[in-house]
C-alpha cells in the first residue's frame, strides 16, 4: 500500500467523509434491522456486516490520524 500524502486536499477529504458517512448510516441501520430479525443465521451475518463497516470507519479515521502525524 502506498504511503499517505501528509497533505489532504479539500477534494480527498470530502471524498473521506462521504465513504466515512455511507459506512456509519449503512452499520447504523443495520443495527435496527438487527432488532427485528428473529433468524440466528442472519443475525450473525448481520453482526458481521455492522463490524465490517465500522472497521472501514476505524480505518478510515486511522487513515487521517496518520497523516497528520
Amino acid at each position: 500500500m502506498e504511503k499517505v500524502p501528509k497533505m489532504v486536499s479539500t477534494k480527498d477529504l470530502s471524498y473521506i467523509s462521504d465513504m466515512f458517512n455511507w459506512h456509519i448510516i449503512t452499520a447504523k441501520k443495520y443495527e435496527l434491522f438487527l432488532n427485528k430479525i428473529e433468524d440466528e443465521e442472519c443475525e450473525k451475518m448481520l453482526s458481521k456486516l455492522i463490524d465490517l463497516h465500522y472497521q472501514i470507519c476505524d480505518d478510515l479515521t486511522k487513515l487521517l490520524k496518520d497523516g497528520d502525524s
